[in-house]
């Protein structure tokens, strides 16, 4: 079900919200992968705060719903998230960088909200259906979701993965695909071409759906469809911008891993001000 105006206008809120925690974090650390975590804020923010059951207060009841971030250098939006629902405190996203602190370069379950250990590429499809399968196994009605990146899919345990979720009919598994076209050594296609990525995933038993990973209602719509997918596994391939929000960094490979200098912190802040300030004219407009 698409989302209302109002409801749009909120998630879109949130989102900046999300990149301005994970330029909080860039100004303590003045180094981090900046690149996919401001691509994947919007997949973020709808599964977080619209469509998952989960919470600090229900993070123990095995029936809420599980989150992996496979791709886990871009922890940087997980933990501007946490941050928002409640796990971690907001002063602890100053801490990050820093020699010993609770948020390291890749998450681990030692941060509350956490549910796997990610960062060594391709583990997380694994892991996430085999917490599918034991909430199978439980009769549980609780939903997995993961973010994979496409540079991640040259890793081949994923495609161990893929064919085993299908196999086992695991249904109740959504893989998001950050398909933002660059990873640290340049434009993924050069790197390991994977495509036509669709045909192939359909081929090893997933259903897929391709969408713009920055449309809230298409993401929406994506995860709806998925819940209505029976026997099957879903893949979305969502196209996105590398550094979506910093006009300064979009689409450009270099700031998959950004190392900050005081003038681009600067201008990230006017971007990110700039994006506030137009979504409070347009929540004023909708008055």
């Amino acid at each position: 079900m698409s989302l209302t105006s109002a409801e749009e206008l909120k998630l879109k809120k949130k989102a900046l919200d999300l990149r301005t925690n994970v330029l909080r974090m860039m100004k303590a650390s003045r180094a981090g992968h900046v690149g996919g975590a401001m691509s994947s804020a919007e997949i973020l923010t709808v599964l977080y705060f619209h469509i998952m059951n989960v919470s600090p207060e229900n993070f123990k009841d095995n029936n809420r719903d599980r989150f992996v971030l496979s791709a886990g250098h871009k922890c940087l939006i997980l933990y501007a998230a946490l941050a928002e629902l409640g796990f971690i405190d907001y002063s602890v996203l100053d801490t990050y960088g820093s020699m010993g602190c609770l948020l390291p370069g890749h998450p681990n379950m030692k941060i509350p909200g956490v549910e796997a250990n990610t960062g060594a590429l391709g583990h997380g499809l694994s892991i996430s259906g085999g917490m599918a399968q034991g909430l199978k196994l439980n009769g549980s009605d609780a939903r997995v979701f993961t973010v994979m990146g496409d540079g991640e899919l040259a890793e081949g345990s994923n495609w161990e993965a893929f064919a085993a979720a299908a196999h086992h009919r695991l249904d109740n598994l959504l893989a998001f695909i950050d398909w933002n076209g660059l990873q640290i050594g340049g434009k993924t296609a050069d790197v390991m071409n994977y495509s036509p990525l669709t045909e192939k995933l359909e081929a090893f038993g997933w259903s897929v759906i391709n969408i713009d990973g920055h449309d809230l209602n298409a993401i929406v719509d994506a995860v709806t469809t998925a819940s209505e997918t029976k026997g099957k596994p879903t893949a979305v391939i969502a196209k996105t911008i590398k550094s979506k929000g910093l006009s300064f960094a979009e689409g450009k490979a270099g700031y998959h891993y950004w190392k900050a200098s005081d003038e681009e912190i600067a201008e990230a802040e006017a971007n990110l001000e700039q994006q506030r300030t137009e979504l409070t004219a347009m929540e004023g407009g909708a008055e």
